[in-house]
């Protein structure tokens, strides 16, 4: 169904006007280039904080097929400049380190949830009927009571990350309730590929896993490394979001997405060596403030988006890290120093 769905143009959003939040990060370059190649008219915005995932490098290749704006989602004349006429929002914009919610929570309130107040505002004004979607994540459900991990599995973040992504959710969801938009949430387990971060673990660990392979150096597993985790390539996840925005059916819904490759972290990182041809890892005692919100086992149950929708993942782990290592070796030098 996936496959038709999209297959029924290549050019599914050829013409449309499209905006990206967070558009020179991992996910939003990597949708960029999908939209612009169908013939998207799209705009990326992005505040290019350091500690975020923005990376100028990510759409070096682009030329002028996009445009990019460097502004704040609190910002409103960025985006009384940005949202106008747009058909689509791909809302991937937010903090994503659990550690630094922790450390400084009043940023992560700034940039998971005042921001996406402000960006829900704005569109009331400028773009009520625009199509959009909120890219969520796996960690509000906290430390899993049983698995596969479903949508109604029980809210209980662990961190306070966590707490602010289910509100940047709630006011996607509350603003279609009360003023009629057309809103999805996506909720991404650990997704990884081209141009993800990896100069430090803000987005997800295995970016420095890969960094350090690359350095000769050794993985680093906290813990016994038995505990499981599941893992969606970039591509696959860019499929989802443009079939969220495409489908009338996903409107107002609520989406896991995960992978029926479950591994464990020593698995993980002993796949990872021999697709590399050499490397070695150990396991190394969790930091105590990473103990204290670390989630355990989780693997997501996506049967709800594969039944409405179609989707499932077309990447298996060994072909998804394969390319990722090939992408980083080649570019290296524009992702760490």
């Amino acid at each position: 169904m996936v496959n038709a769905l999209l297959a029924t143009s290549d050019k599914s959003f050829h013409g449309t006007r499209v905006l990206i939040t967070g558009g020179l990060g991992f996910i939003g370059a990597n949708l960029a280039l999908n939209l612009s190649a169908q013939g998207a008219h799209v705009t990326l915005l992005d505040n290019l904080l350091p500690g975020a995932g923005g990376n100028e490098h990510n759409i070096h290749s682009f030329g002028d097929r996009v445009n990019a704006i460097q502004g704040d989602l609190r910002d409103p004349q960025v985006l009384e400049q940005c949202l106008p006429d747009q058909q689509y929002i791909f809302n991937l914009a937010g903090h994503t380190s659990h550690q630094d919610s922790m450390r400084m929570p009043d940023l992560d309130l700034e940039m998971n949830v005042r921001a996406q107040l402000s960006l829900l505002e704005a569109c009331r004004q400028h773009s009520p009927g625009a199509r959009i979607v909120f890219a969520g994540t796996r960690q509000i459900y906290g430390k899993p009571r049983y698995l596969p991990v479903d949508e109604t599995h029980p809210v209980a973040p662990v961190d306070i990350n966590g707490i602010h992504k289910f509100a940047g959710e709630m006011y996607h969801h509350l603003y279609r309730q009360v003023h009629g938009f057309e809103t999805t949430v996506l909720r991404l387990t650990n997704t990884y590929g081209p141009r993800m971060r990896v100069k430090d673990d803000r987005q997800t660990f295995l970016g420095t896993w890969i960094k350090r392979l690359l350095n000769g150096e050794p993985l680093k597993i906290f813990g016994d490394g038995e505990q499981l985790r599941d893992f969606n390539y970039v591509d696959d996840v860019v499929e989802a979001l443009l079939l969220c925005a495409l489908s009338p059916d996903a409107v107002g819904k609520t989406y896991n997405l995960g992978s029926r490759e479950v591994v464990s972290l020593s698995t993980l990182a002993e796949l990872l060596t021999d697709l590399h041809g050499s490397g070695t890892y150990e396991r190394v005692a969790f930091p105590a403030p990473r103990k204290r919100i670390d989630i355990g086992d989780y693997h997501g149950d996506f049967s709800r988006i594969e039944t409405d929708l179609g989707w499932s993942p077309s990447t298996d782990l060994a072909t998804g890290l394969a390319r990722t290592l090939n992408f980083f070796d080649e570019n290296r030098g524009y992702y760490w120093p």
